[in-house]
């Protein structure tokens, strides 16, 4: 396995919640995220958050979610150095969905594709 350098960033401060504990997180405990660029506004993944993935989220501005096939926090980047610095974080009306908008190193999909959205259905 190759060397990934993490990219350093300082940490984030909540804006507009008091705390993640006001997040409405499902039975699991969980939260979906959607992933954006940034920029060009595409959405690249969705993923999953806890509230342990979002405090280290929060407290390296790098994107951390919880894998749910592997039941552990997964660093997006971590092995693959396709890291994702997060730029603007929001939730939403209902406060049950993060929206994280991301500088996208590298891609963002398993696959090799930049999104996981490219085989259309319709």
């Amino acid at each position: 396995m190759r060397e990934v350098k993490r990219p350093e960033l300082k940490p984030l401060k909540l804006k507009n919640l008091k705390s993640i504990n006001d997040l409405k997180f499902d039975e699991k405990q969980l939260i979906p995220a959607i992933v954006q660029d940034y920029k060009k506004k595409d959405i690249l993944m969705v993923a999953y958050m806890n509230k342990q993935s979002l405090k280290e989220t929060l407290s390296t501005g790098l994107a951390t979610y919880w894998s749910r096939s592997r039941n552990c926090l997964w660093l997006k980047g971590d092995t693959s150095g396709h890291f994702q610095i997060i730029k603007k974080m929001y939730y939403d009306c209902d406060k049950d969905t993060l929206l994280l908008e991301v500088r996208q190193i590298g891609v963002a999909c398993h696959t090799g594709e930049r999104s996981c959205f490219f085989t259309r259905m319709v």
